[in-house]
């Protein structure tokens, strides 16, 4: 366990940008883009006793943290830590890459979240797109949680999922949807595609996501369920934009970031 000064831990927590709400010590709270505790609550989860697991785009570490506390044997997480090797459209500004790297800090999240709650999740810094048998082993169960937004082929990375699962191993999977495509065409799948200047590629609608996952040769056991994804304390919250909402991308984020983004 840490041995920083509660002083100490809070201004780390204030130094750098946190992507989820975890509960480092009574009244210490890293103030997340997201806070998923709740969400967490609504997962359709099996039991993981026993189990190894495997956090895919683990971040600050809060869905690694979950299974182990819902009784995994064994939790890796990967993730890749230099923005600069995240999947980037050509033409994006090296700007726009620089900033986001200067926003998480000289301070590794996870591992400040791993020292302070105790975990024992081992995380690796692996692309999903590299995942294979011989870095991770074989899995029970996999959390993919927000990722395939980023990915130029969420495909492929969904792909690679299903070859480090086990025969009959489960695959939990979170992530953006298009809402008004979702409403528009209920049961054909399509995907709207950003890739401009950011790593924000696929926001499929919710039979899109369900065929994402069906084409890297899954079975869906169930859903896809919308709801959305509540803002933490650490997004920059709707007010940021009140004078821009005669723009279409604007209204939404505004939208997204007051009532939360959808997810399925």
């Amino acid at each position: 366990m840490s041995e920083r000064t509660a002083d100490e831990l809070r201004a780390i927590v204030a130094g750098r940008e946190w992507y989820h709400t975890i509960e480092l010590r009574p009244g210490i709270v890293t103030p997340g883009w997201f806070d998923t505790r709740k969400v967490s609550e609504r997962l359709p989860w099996p039991d993981l006793s026993g189990l190894r697991c495997l956090d895919v785009g683990t971040f600050d570490g809060f869905w690694a943290l979950e299974m182990q506390r819902r009784g995994a044997a064994q939790v890796k997480a990967i993730d890749i830590l230099d923005p600069r090797q995240w999947d980037w459209p050509a033409g994006s500004e090296a700007a726009t890459v620089a900033a986001i790297g200067q926003r998480k800090g000289e301070v590794d999240g996870f591992q400040v979240v791993a020292s302070e709650v105790g975990s024992t999740v081992e995380r690796l810094e692996l692309s999903v797109y590299d995942l294979s048998r011989e870095l991770v082993g074989t899995c029970d169960f996999v959390y993919v949680g927000s990722l395939l937004l980023h990915l130029r082929d969420p495909v492929r990375a969904l792909t690679r999922v299903a070859e480090v699962l086990k025969p009959g191993g489960q695959l939990l999977l979170v992530d953006a949807i298009d809402r008004p495509l979702t409403f528009m065409h209920p049961r054909a799948p399509v995907a709207r595609l950003d890739g401009v200047g950011r790593p924000w590629w696929w926001r499929p609608n919710a039979a899109g996501l369900k065929r994402m996952v069906e084409a890297a040769g899954f079975t869906v056991a169930s859903g896809p369920v919308p709801f959305r994804m509540v803002a933490g304390a650490g997004h920059s919250g709707p007010r940021t934009w009140r004078h821009l909402l005669g723009s279409g991308a604007v209204r939404a984020a505004f939208i997204e970031a007051r009532f939360g983004d959808p997810h399925a």
